[in-house]
């Protein structure tokens, strides 16, 4: 497999994983020193990819997402790195009744060791989030 079409596979495991809470699998998504950011999308920096391992089990717990990476633009910067842009939409749903569905770019880095790539930074940028709150029943309603 060439590096561009592993490195589209390694965005696809990451989408998968993390919707399907696959833990173990999605921490190999990622370089030990792995770097995300969040704070364009109204989250912080994780730096460590136990340390987002840890962040992503605490902070989806009780949300079931749905995340969609498509029109990649990834240039290869060396035979062990690369760098790359993807569009993407999530829905997210947690347990309470809100919603939201983001629709932005991830902007990373990767790394190639041992023959594997990994992503080494992320950074989560937002075009558009629509957050709906839970439907509040009234009062002789069925919820």
């Amino acid at each position: 497999m060439n590096d561009l079409e592993a490195i589209k596979q390694l965005k696809a495991r990451y989408c998968r994983t993390m919707d399907t809470k696959d833990w173990d699998a999605m921490r190999q998504v990622f370089a030990d020193d792995a770097v995300i950011d969040t704070t364009a999308s109204g989250g912080g920096t994780v730096t460590g990819a136990e340390e987002f391992m840890t962040f992503l089990r605490e902070a989806l717990a009780d949300v079931v997402s749905v995340h969609h990476c498509h029109t990649p633009e990834i240039t290869l910067t060396s035979p062990s790195t690369a760098a790359g842009i993807w569009a993407m939409e999530d829905r997210l749903r947690w347990a309470d009744g809100r919603e939201l569905i983001g629709f932005g770019h991830y902007h990373e880095t990767y790394d190639k060791t041992g023959g594997v790539w990994r992503i080494r930074t992320s950074t989560l940028t937002r075009l558009r989030m629509d957050l709906t709150e839970p439907a509040t029943s009234h009062p002789g309603e069925s919820a």
